[in-house]
Formats: structure tokens, sequence, C-alpha cells
């Protein structure tokens, strides 16, 4: 089977229609056992909200919030659960996070993706014993800071390793598995805590210590993982890297695409300072849209607040605890379902599109949201319950929308964009800016919905008003793109030829034409 790399125009770039690939058993357990690492990051995503608002967690470590909540148990209260020491419980993982990728950028560069696996996976093991075991907010934060360190290393490597392991053709759906075991985290989390809640006065304990039981499956899955070819040549283990890329493509006729591995690691290895070489005028577009723009912006669009704090949001908004587990159960299934969209069309319809179609519904749904809230809610008065329905259906039509477009393509596009000489460093950045701007809404998100109330979902809207706008105008198509040859789409970009000029051809007289929107003819 021929894997092409092909633009709009389906000329082929470089030597991209040279490649063959067919997909083989031993990739697809490959693939299957790295995504295991998002599963790490899913599953502290969808326990954190539901432990937050469980009454025996917060009487042991919050009581002041707890006696909050039961003066408004029935009431509708924006304010209920404005916390900053709670907030730090959720947040001070991501700041742990964002320390932690530097170091995983070297390892990843250095001793390779599966290293990182390992590690991550290690550290998110201790973290989640440490909470089970808590006894204080101390033991809880060192915990949360463990965990952090795993989560770090984990998004550091995971989107790289499925990238690089996979043919350009179906690159796309592949990199999705990382947001599949994401959501498939976020998910069993929910019902976990929903099953927990019920267990007094130590369900907590089980909902964190459970933490352990996908860290160790990544741990014992990486120990077998393959490295990628990408990063065996990095290295300059050529001879394993070939036999690699053969295994995984099924076939031995990969001259072409090992040729195109060669090339990037002449340029990589070239590169003493690889995070100073981002700032190059080369390089301009992939940081300015991958290590800075996507990565904030995922986290600008609310649909974090909603992962975080789901129970406590729908507790807040007048839903009994079952009622609000129950809800965000609700919300993360459909996460789950958007993700299987997005895998099956995402290479067929490109980035761009889904990005857009579901910005303008993401706009639309939290615009309602506001709506219904300004008029229905704040009273001290417990919800209708058929306004109650809208609310959790509205969040669910927004919920699908992320999990087609901004969740699953936050990581993929990133993590397709950098050449080889700078891609641990620049997924290092990528993973810095989204954990800093997930701890950021982690730790504000409660004030801001206790001060701005409704307008906290305008804000979002307008926030995706201006990511959308970025889309449309500075990022070119990357579907079905030999991933080595990704760079060649910003020489004549409308907006980026302009920055990169001839030093963005890497040596290369790449043939592109663009379109004066974003898309590109090679």
């Amino acid at each position: 089977m021929a894997g092409g790399g092909f633009g709009d125009g389906g000329a082929p770039l470089k030597r991209a229609h040279l490649y063959e690939y067919r997909i083989t058993g031993y990739f697809v357990t490959a693939c299957i056992v790295a995504a295991l690492g998002g599963s790490l990051f899913g599953y502290d995503l969808g326990v954190s909200g539901g432990v937050t608002s469980m009454d025996d967690f917060l009487k042991e470590f919050f009581p002041k919030v707890y006696k909050r909540k039961q003066l408004h148990l029935k009431e509708t209260d924006y304010c209920k659960y404005d916390n900053q020491v709670l907030t730090l419980f959720t947040s001070s993982l991501y700041f742990a996070g964002l320390v932690s990728t530097f170091a995983a950028s070297y390892v990843t560069r250095k001793r390779g993706r599966r290293t990182s696996i390992l590690v991550g996976s290690v550290s998110f093991f201790l973290g989640g014993v440490i909470n089970a075991a808590a006894v204080n907010i101390a033991m809880l934060i060192i915990g949360r800071i463990f965990l952090g360190i795993g989560i770090g290393f984990g998004n550091q490597a995971v989107p790289l390793y499925l990238s690089e392991m996979a043919p350009a053709k179906i690159r796309g759906a592949v990199n999705q598995l990382f947001q599949l075991t994401t959501c498939l985290g976020i998910l069993i989390a929910n019902f976990i805590n929903y099953g927990t809640d019920k267990i007094h006065p130590w369900g907590w304990r089980l909902s964190l210590g459970l933490a352990t039981v996908p860290a160790t499956l990544m741990f014992i899955g990486g120990l077998f993982l393959p490295e990628t070819p990408n990063s065996l040549v990095e290295q300059g283990r050529m001879e394993e890297g070939r036999a690699v890329l053969e295994k995984i493509r099924g076939t031995t006729k990969v001259d072409a695409e090992f040729d195109d591995l060669i090339d990037a690691s002449n340029e990589a290895r070239a590169i003493k300072h690889p995070f100073k070489n981002l700032l190059k005028r080369k390089n301009r577009p992939q940081l300015v849209i991958g290590a800075l723009g996507i990565p904030a912006f995922q986290q600008l669009t609310g649909m974090n607040s909603i992962l975080f704090y789901a129970p406590v949001m729908f507790q807040s908004l007048g839903f009994g605890s079952d009622a609000a587990l129950y809800s965000s159960t609700i919300t993360s299934g459909a996460l789950v379902v958007a993700t299987f969209i997005s895998m099956s069309l995402v290479d067929k319809f490109g980035r761009r599109a889904f990005f857009l179609e579901a910005g303008a519904e993401m706009i639309c749904c939290l615009i309602a949201v506001a709506v219904t809230l300004a008029l229905k809610f704040g009273q001290g008065e417990e919800l209708p319950k058929g306004i109650g329905i809208f609310l959790v259906i509205v969040i669910c039509i927004f919920v699908l929308a992320y999990g087609r477009s901004w969740g699953p393509l936050g990581w993929l596009v990133p993590s397709e964009i950098f050449p080889l000489e700078t891609r641990s460093a620049g997924q290092s950045m990528v993973v810095c800016v989204n954990m800093l701007f997930t701890a950021l809404i982690a730790q504000c998100f409660l004030a801001a919905m206790c001060h701005l109330r409704y307008g906290i979902f305008l804000l979002f809207a307008g926030l995706i008003v201006i990511m959308s706008s970025f889309i449309f105008l500075l990022l070119p198509e990357t579907k079905q793109v030999p991933i080595e040859e990704v760079y060649l789409l910003w020489q004549n970009h409308w907006f980026w030829k302009r920055i990169v000029g001839e030093e963005g051809a890497n040596g290369v007289n790449g043939n592109v034409k663009g379109d004066g929107q974003g898309n590109q003819n090679v």
C-alpha cells in the first residue's frame, strides 16, 4: 500500500510519494500500549473534580468548604466552592507538570521516547500511593506533585511517540489514541467516583489510589515498547532504526522514508541548543502555532474547567451529589464518543475544518449556557428540573464539539509540525504552556465563577472567537503530510513566507503554492 503525503493539490511532497507501508499487528500493539499514557492524564482530570465534591474528603481536609456547602445544599450558589487551597489541590499537579517537562525534554531527546514513558509511569504510581494515604493537606499536595511529574513526562513523550510511529495517511487517527485513552480515563474515573462516593468515610482514598492501576499498566507495557525509528536515528543507532521502521511498516521498501529520517537527523545532530533554535526565524511558525498558540487556546476553551469541576459545578447549579456525579459522567461519555468521531474523520476532512466548525458550535453552546444562567440562576433557589436537563444537554453538545476538535487536535497538530531537530524541545514547550494554562484555569475557575457569575461562559465564548480566527489565518492543513516534510508547508503560506523566507526551506527547494487561506497545494 503506498503511503503518500499530499497537499490539497495532490502532487507529492519531496519523497513522500515513495513511502510504502501496511498496517501490522506489531505497529498497532505498540501504539495502543504507548497511548495508555493518556489514561494517566484522563484519570486525574476525571477523578479530581469528583473527589473535591465528596463530603468525606471535604470534612477531613476542607471543613469550612463543607460547612458552606451544607448551608447551600439545595440552593444555587456561584460561590459555594470558592476556596483557593481546595483549587490548589487540583492545580498543583499542573504546576509540577509544567516544571518537569523541561527535564522530560532532555530525557526524551537523549534517552528516547520510551524512557520518558517509563519515568512518567513510576512517578504517577508514587503520587497515587501518597494521595491515597494522605492524612493532611501537605501529603495531598506532595502526592499531586508526583502525579504532575508523571503527567509532564507522559504528555511530553506519548504524542511524539504516536506521531513518529504512524504512517502519514493515518497519523491523525493514530495520534488521537492519546486523546481516546485520556477520555476513557476521564469516563472511568467518573464511574469510580460515582461508586466510591457511597463508601464512607474512605471512598475518596480508593478513587485517588486507583491512579496506580493505569500507571502500572503503562510501566509494564512500556518495558516491551520499541523505540521510534526517528528517535533511534537521532541517537545514531541507524541499523536499529531501520529494523524498527521495516517492522512497523511491514515492508523492507522503506528507503525513501529512512532517507528522510537521516536528513532530519543530520539537521538535528548539528543543533546543540534546541530550545534556542526554536527562536530562529525558520522555526517561528512552529513556535507561534504549536508551542504557544494551540496549547494555550486548548485550555482557554473552558473545557477543562468542566472536566475538573463538573461535579462541583453541577452541585453549585443546584444538583444533588448523586445527580452531579451522574451528570459529569454523561459529559465524559460524550467526550469519548466525540474522540471516535474525530479519529474516523480527521484524516479525511483535515485539521482546519474540525477546528473551525466545532469552534462555531462551542461559541453557540457557551452563549446558551450564559443566557440560561443569567435568566434562571443565582436567586438562592433550586434550579427547575427542566432547566437542569437543558444545561446538561447543552454542555454535552459543547463537549462533543471540543472532543472532536481542540481536545485531540490540541495534541495532534503540535506533535506533527516540529522538525526532528527541535521536536523534543518543541513538545516540551507544548506541554509547558498547556500545563501553565491548565493550572491557571484550575486555580482561577471557581473564583472566576464566583465573581463573574454567568459572565465566565461569555468570556470563554469570546476567547473561542479569537482562537478560531487564529486557526483560520495562520494554520496550514497538515493532513496526510509526512511528519519530516511538514516544514515545507510554511514556505509560501500567505503570512509565514514573509517570516521564514529562504531559511524556512531547510536547504530544500519546495514547490509550495498557497491559496491565501492557510491551505497549501504542493
